[in-house]
């Protein structure tokens, strides 16, 4: 193998820049542009949401929206920030401090270059659907539900991290409501989902916080209303972030750290491949082109891995802003750059203006942000269909919710694993067969096999795993045994460890009682299976039949020999 083919590591900007056009470049820019003006608001509403400040938000969407770009293996993939890291970062930091949070988002960097390299991308991409769709789900709710003290300008200073006791002190505070705020925030929410219908090309976010942040201004100095703003409660940086080693949690030690954040890194390493490289197949689908998996992931892992260092937070492939750039003519990765260079300059050059904007309506493009990755629509839908799928989808929306992100994917997951099993194990079927047996052959005449004397057909239909293993046991302890027993196996695909110990115990069993043991039709991949498990040599290679009607020629033979025929 040659050592390029051991590493699935090709960027899609170096790729794309051979054969690299004037005209591409005026889209890239273009494109880049408008991304970077959409990223602005979400940059700085997803730091703030997520308990650190507007500058991470910024410094995160700058660093790892051009690592993701330069190092990314889809064309047109836009990272930074995403609502869906919110409800981990703020539970990371208020628990571990930001020192923490940078630790954890290294190890899950790290976590990601090595899925990368492992080639894993293809698999992770068959994460189960419903668990998608309850954690996304489970997410908004949690997301809507911390921007209502800005919303309403309740004025909380501290507002409680659990979701049942974040709304008890809501109510409780209920008295505090400022309609000045309120009206703010509703009327950001309004512009947001309205704006779409009268312009394709405006983004409704970058136009509530233009016109709320007016409005607050006009309305200190002329009605004299205090709006609280990004300004009353945060400083941003006047140059470029510096680079810093993150400071470990106070009385913990290295190891002590890596222990505790491990669970959090990885779900953080696995929601950033998900959500990654989903939007990247959402591209692909628009763009005609297909991305990298594998690179892809090892480009949100430099990214994850970068970012800390300048007091950023996880980043990951952001679909809004990746359909934002593609929609505006975005061709190659160099969109992406520019998309980072033009916060750059946000960030350097128009900081005193970031600050006035008001945070009630920051509050509105976090709760628009939370609707439109519910995704009701598709839980509406799933209801209608299968009841397993619907129990994993609200079981796992219910865990994000009420307890957290980590043990939601943990409890969907088995709970999806648990349910395939058991639909395997429906959809298998074993059946005993005596005396004739009907066989159906591929485009001719179905045929009836006569079975010969003192011989009994074992059927099995579905993978050979450890339900079904079971389920053949029992049967098998449950039939009046014959001296012969042929096993037809051409529907079974795979078997595992428990399905092979299984039939190895029957073999044995059967050859202490003096009884034969054929086994038909057998595919190459368990044939091999069988011969590292002994069980070939066990049964004894002339009893290994390609088909039925050559193991009922040599039961009939073995009948003769045992004096079973009639």
């Amino acid at each position: 193998m040659k050592k390029s083919e051991l590493v699935d590591f090709h960027p899609k900007l170096f790729s794309t820049l051979k054969n690299y056009s004037r005209e591409k470049f005026a889209a890239d820019v273009m494109a880049g542009v408008i991304v970077g003006i959409v990223a602005i608001p979400l940059a700085i509403a997803f730091g703030i949401a997520s308990g650190v400040g507007p500058d991470q938000g910024l410094v995160t969407a700058i660093i790892a929206g051009f690592l993701i770009s330069v190092f990314g293996g889809s064309k047109v993939q836009i990272g930074g920030p995403t609502g869906a890291f919110i409800i981990i970062v703020y539970g990371v930091v208020h628990q571990f401090g930001f020192g923490g949070l940078a630790i954890a988002t290294i190890m899950a960097g790290i976590m990601l270059v090595v899925m990368g390299l492992c080639r894993l991308g293809a698999v992770i991409k068959f994460m189960p659907y419903p668990i998608i769709v309850g954690f996304t789900g489970g997410i908004a709710i949690t997301i809507f539900s911390t921007q209502i003290n800005d919303l309403l300008g309740l004025g909380i200073a501290k507002v409680p991290a659990n979701f049942v006791d974040k709304w008890i002190c809501y109510f409780n505070n209920l008295g505090d409501i400022n309609l000045w705020s309120t009206a703010m925030g509703v009327l950001s929410v309004a512009i947001i989902a309205l704006t779409p219908k009268f312009s394709k090309k405006i983004p409704g976010s970058l136009l509530a916080i233009v016109i709320m942040t007016l409005a607050a201004y006009l309305l200190k100095e002329f009605a004299e209303v205090e709006i609280t703003t990004i300004g009353d409660l945060y400083e941003l940086p006047a140059g470029l972030p510096s680079f810093e080693v993150p400071s470990l949690p106070a009385g913990k030690s290295l190891w002590a750290t890596v222990q505790a954040l491990a669970p959090v890194a990885f779900t953080i390493a696995m929601l950033g491949a998900i959500e990654s490289l989903l939007s990247a197949m959402v591209a692909d689908g628009v763009i005609g082109d297909r991305h990298n998996s594998n690179t892809e992931l090892v480009g949100q892992g430099i990214a994850n891995v970068v970012v800390p260092f300048f007091g950023g937070i996880p980043a990951t492939g952001a679909i809004a802003r990746t359909m934002a750039n593609i929609n505006n003519g975005g061709k190659t990765p160099v969109a992406g750059v520019v998309h980072a260079f033009v916060l750059l300059l946000v960030l350097l050059l128009l900081g005193s203006l970031v600050e006035l904007i008001p945070m009630p309506c920051l509050a509105g493009v976090l709760v628009m942000v939370a609707y439109n990755m519910s995704g009701w629509r598709t839980i509406v839908s799933m209801c209608k269909s299968s009841m397993s799928g619907t129990s994993v989808l609200f079981v796992t929306l219910l865990l994000t919710v009420f307890f957290d992100l980590t043990l939601a994917i943990e409890v969907g997951l088995v709970m999806a694993i648990v349910l395939f099993m058991k639909r395997a194990m429906e959809s298998a079927h074993i059946s005993v067969i005596r005396d004739e047996m009907e066989v159906h052959n591929d485009g001719e005449k179905d045929e009836v096999l006569a079975i010969p004397a003192g011989t009994e057909v074992f059927e099995i239909e579905g993978p050979f795993f450890f339900g079904i293993a079971n389920k053949f046991d029992e049967l098998t302890r449950n039939t009046d045994a014959m001296p012969i027993r042929v096993i037809r196996m051409r529907k079974v695909t795979f078997i595992d460890a428990t399905g092979l110990h299984n039939l190895e115990i029957f073999v044995n069993a059967s050859k202490k009682e003096n009884r034969v043991v054929i086994l038909s039709g057998v595919h190459d991949n368990v044939a091999k299976s069988l011969n590292k498990a002994g069980i070939t040599a066990l049964v004894g290679k002339e009893n290994v039949c390609n088909n039925i009607h050559l193991a009922l020629q040599r039961a009939a033979e073995v009948a003769v020999e045992i004096g079973a025929a009639k």
